[in-house]
C-alpha cells in the first residue's frame, strides 16, 4: 500500500465521517411561527391608478397623501405550522390607517388561509368590503422556477424561485430547505421547503419574515377559519366579476387583490 493511497483513503474517511457528523447534528425546524411583515409602496401603488381620464381628480389627492403618509405601509402577520399544516394569520394594527387609499385591499390584509399539505387543500376566510366569504378549495399549483441565487432571511438560508400567477403577476420567492415544510404567506406554497420571502415587483409588495420560533404548536393553534359564506375559488371569482361588471379598470385592480 502506498503513502500516496494511504492518504487518499485518510482524506476520504475524514470527508465521510464529516458529512455523516454534519447530518446527525443538522437542526431542521419542523413546527413553530413565523412572524412576517407585508410592505406596500403606497406613493406607486397609487400612482398606477392615475390614468389620463382621472388624473385631474386623482393627481392633487396624491400630492396631498404624499404630505400626511408614509411611503411604505407595514402589516404584520403570523404562520403557525406543526404536522405538515399551516395557518397564516393577520395581525390586527395597533393604528388605523387613514387618507383616501387606505381602504384598498392590495394595502391590507384580507385572508385568514389554513394549509393542509398533506392533502394539497386550503381554506381562505377573505374579507371582501362589508362581507365574509369561506373559500375552500385545493392549494393554488404554482409552476416554480428555481434559481441558484441566495439570500439570509430571518437566520435562514434562503433560495429564488420565480414564478407567475394569475397568468400575469410575477411573484418572486425566497425558501428555505431548513424548515422541510412547503408552506409559506398567504397562499403561496409548493416549494421544497419554507417560503419565508415573496415579492410582487410589479405590485410594489413584498412579505418577508423577521423571527422564526421554533417551538412545539398545539393542535388548537392549527384550527381553521370557520366564519363566512362557503364558496370555491370559482364560485368567488363569478361573484366578484359580477358585482364589479361596471366598474370598468378599477375592477381588475380590485379581482386581482381579491384572488391573490
Amino acid at each position: 500500500m502506498t503513502m500516496k493511497y494511504l492518504l487518499l483513503s485518510t482524506t476520504f474517511l475524514f470527508v465521510l465521517g464529516s458529512n455523516l457528523l454534519f447530518a446527525q447534528n443538522a437542526h431542521f425546524t419542523q413546527n413553530g411561527t413565523i412572524t412576517f411583515e407585508k410592505t406596500v409602496n403606497m406613493y406607486a401603488l397609487l400612482q398606477k391608478q392615475i390614468n389620463k381620464d382621472n388624473e385631474s381628480f386623482f393627481v392633487p389627492i396624491l400630492e396631498s397623501y404624499k404630505k400626511t403618509q408614509k411611503q411604505f405601509k407595514v402589516l404584520k402577520s403570523t404562520l403557525t405550522f406543526a404536522n405538515n399544516k399551516t395557518l397564516y394569520t393577520p395581525i390586527e394594527p395597533e393604528t388605523t390607517s387613514s387618507g383616501f387609499f387606505s381602504d384598498s385591499p392590495m394595502a391590507n390584509q384580507v385572508n385568514t388561509v389554513f394549509t393542509d399539505l398533506s392533502t394539497s387543500t386550503a381554506s381562505d376566510q377573505k374579507n371582501v368590503f362589508e362581507e365574509t366569504f369561506l373559500v375552500k378549495d385545493s392549494t393554488r399549483k404554482i409552476n416554480w422556477k428555481i434559481t441558484g441565487e441566495t439570500r439570509d432571511i430571518a437566520g435562514y438560508t434562503c433560495r429564488r424561485a420565480n414564478a407567475l400567477v394569475l397568468d400575469s403577476v410575477y411573484v418572486v420567492a425566497f425558501y428555505t430547505d431548513e424548515i422541510p415544510v412547503s408552506g409559506g404567506p398567504e397562499s403561496f406554497t409548493g416549494l421544497p421547503g419554507m417560503i419565508l420571502g415573496v415579492a410582487l415587483p410589479h405590485e410594489n409588495i413584498t412579505w418577508f419574515a423577521t423571527k422564526v420560533t421554533d417551538a412545539p404548536v398545539e393542535d388548537k393553534a392549527l384550527t381553521p377559519p370557520k366564519k363566512g359564506k362557503a364558496v370555491n375559488n370559482k364560485e368567488l371569482l363569478a361573484t366578484l366579476k359580477s358585482v364589479m361588471k361596471n366598474w370598468g379598470d378599477y375592477s381588475q385592480l380590485y379581482l386581482k387583490a381579491f384572488t391573490l
